[in-house]
């Protein structure tokens, strides 16, 4: 049934929007494992986005499905440093990514990123202003084949790749332990 509904769905599927639709005391978790396990190494596979299922085709044969030509829109180089921002420090208010970014944010670069789904509001902060935070969706995630935001690469996988110098940045100390623990009290900054 699991897999009839997760092969139906052309949105990625919550454990609990599966369970509503099982008979009582099925296990969903089990059979979710026991789906990714049956698919591994297959044409399909079942893949996590964020806190929901899906069924995907294999990367490496992503090419069999392409059948029209989809016009890609680029994202200007003002849009893909705000996405970074938002990636990398989420929550995050305009202030700090103008902060980071340097250069004040133009509300069209928002509206792209929330138009394509990759980025929505989030909570309000608890600071003078209550302002709004954003962060990156599902489809985010989805559409760079994460499972959560913390799979994104890191600084050591972004300068093997090539896309930043190895020198690193002018001032800062390169170091091997590039995770930086979360502030225990930073959860008290938003309003549920």
């Amino acid at each position: 049934m699991i897999e009839a509904v997760l092969f139906a769905s052309a949105e990625p599927v919550t454990v609990a929007e599966l369970a509503k639709r099982l008979p009582e005391g099925c296990d969903v978790a089990a059979a979710l494992v026991h789906l990714r396990n049956r698919y591994a190494g297959r044409g399909v596979h079942l893949v996590r986005v964020g806190d929901a299922w899906a069924m995907r085709t294999a990367a490496d044969l992503g090419w069999l499905m392409r059948t029209e030509q989809v016009e890609q829109r680029k994202l200007s180089r003002a849009a893909i440093e705000t996405l970074a921002i938002i990636a990398y420090h989420q929550p995050v208010t305009r202030a700090e990514i103008e902060e980071i970014r340097g250069v004040s944010l133009s509300r069209g670069t928002i509206d792209q990123l929330m138009e394509m789904g990759w980025i929505r509001f989030g909570r309000r902060r608890m600071t003078p202003g209550r302002p709004l935070t954003f962060v990156v969706t599902g489809d985010f995630l989805d559409h760079f084949g994460l499972e959560t935001p913390r799979d994104l690469p890191g600084l050591k996988e972004l300068r093997e790749a090539g896309l930043l110098d190895s020198r690193g940045m002018p001032g800062a100390q390169l170091s091997d332990d590039e995770d930086e623990p979360e502030d225990p009290g930073q959860t008290e900054l938003f309003e549920d």
